[in-house]
């Protein structure tokens, strides 16, 4: 998301950050083949529609931002059975429905 922020000012960024098509296909086949039902998704960034914009960076142009993998991820949130899903990106603490971001925080699952 500050891919241009950081190469302006000389920090580093990897094209690898993003997820490659390689990589979401071999994802893809690992859910089929547990028809799609899982009971944790650990995740870097979340699905699209779960966003915290609560949490953008002002210094940051959201049109200038890769929001691919967020994307990506919704389309599979939408077919995917799931208890919880933990992902970390945004540095906030917040729950809603089943997806928690974690900061500073850690959990521990319930069975």
């Amino acid at each position: 998301m500050d891919k241009y922020y950081r190469l302006m000012r000389g920090f580093n960024w990897w094209p690898d950050e993003q997820p490659s098509d390689e990589i979401k296909e071999a994802c893809w086949h690992k859910m089929e083949e547990c028809g799609f039902v899982v009971d944790t998704v650990l995740s870097h960034t979340c699905p699209y529609k779960y966003i915290p914009r609560e949490a953008f960076l002002p210094m940051i142009n959201q049109d200038s931002v890769d929001d691919s993998t967020e994307k990506w991820l919704d389309n599979i949130e939408s077919r995917l059975y799931y208890e919880r899903w933990y992902c970390g990106h945004w540095h906030i603490s917040k729950r809603g429905d089943k997806l928690h971001f974690l900061f500073h925080d850690f959990e521990i699952a319930e069975e």
